[in-house]
This record gives structure tokens, sequence and C-alpha cells, in this order.
């Protein structure tokens, strides 16, 4: 039988792409529960290949003991787009099927903290604007209730 395809989830963060892999489910059961593939093999290795603009890149073979694991690569170029796909082998079978790419832009510094500026900015600006708006109107600048004296007309 052969294992696969895995879960694959992809999230961005700074340089980085973070991949959260869930197990294929096994069709074994014991007892009419439904083992995963753990309780079978105990441990199995995950390949993650990574496709750029300049080809595919296959990262060096991971060990995991887990049903849903996560993982992070590192060192990637900002605003890149990155295809990420994962296969799960154990060591009695080999045969395995690989998960769906995956897409995503890795993020930049950039371009979070001008989002968070611009938007920081916005929310100062407005403040600062409603209680400018506020101190005039107490002054009596904007809307006057009295008419002003016929000596200043």
């Amino acid at each position: 039988a052969s294992l696969g395809p895995p879960e694959v989830n992809i999230s961005s963060c700074l340089n980085c792409i973070n991949v959260t892999i869930k197990l294929p489910t096994s069709h074994f059961r014991e007892n009419g529960k439904l083992l995963s593939l753990i309780d079978i093999y105990q441990e199995l290795d995950y390949d993650i290949t990574l496709k750029t603009l300049d080809g595919e890149h296959r990262r060096p073979r991971e060990k995991t003991t887990e049903e849903i694991f996560n993982t992070v690569i590192e060192e990637l170029y900002p605003n890149r787009n990155y295809c990420v796909s994962v296969t799960v082998t154990a060591s009695l079978n080999k045969h395995s099927i690989p998960s769906a790419w995956k897409c995503i832009t890795a993020d930049s510094v950039a371009q979070q903290d001008y989002h968070t500026g611009a938007i920081a900015g916005a929310i100062c600006f407005s403040l600062l604007l409603a209680g400018a708006l506020k101190c005039v109107h107490a002054g009596g600048y904007i809307l006057q209730k009295k008419s002003l004296p016929h000596t200043l007309v």
C-alpha cells in the first residue's frame, strides 16, 4: 500500500515558510479502531520539496513521531513565490504519494512594518484630528452661540 498524500498547509513568516503537515490516514484497523501511521510504524520520514523560479530543491529528509507537526523553512528570499510538496515514507514502506503543491509568497520586514505603520499612523491622525476639533468646538470658534458686538463687526 502507498503512503499518502499527507495534508499540507503553509503560511508565510519573515523570510520563511511555516509548513504544517498532517500524516495521511492509514486503512489498518485493530479491534475496530483505525490505526494511525505512527501506531503502525512508530516513526516516519518526510521529505519536503521546495519549488522556486530556479527549479526544485529537495530538503534534507527528517523524521517525525507525531500525527500533526510543523516545520519552518528558513532563509528564503522575501517577496518571492515558493511552492511546497511533502512526501511521507516509512522504513518498511517506500511507496508514497506526494502532497499537492501549495504555494505562497515569503514575507519581508519592510512590507509588514509599512503595513502596521500605515495603520497605526492613520489611527493616530484620526484621534488627533478628533481631539483638535473637540478643542476648537469647546473654544467656541466653530459654532458661535452669541452674535458679535456691533463694534467688532
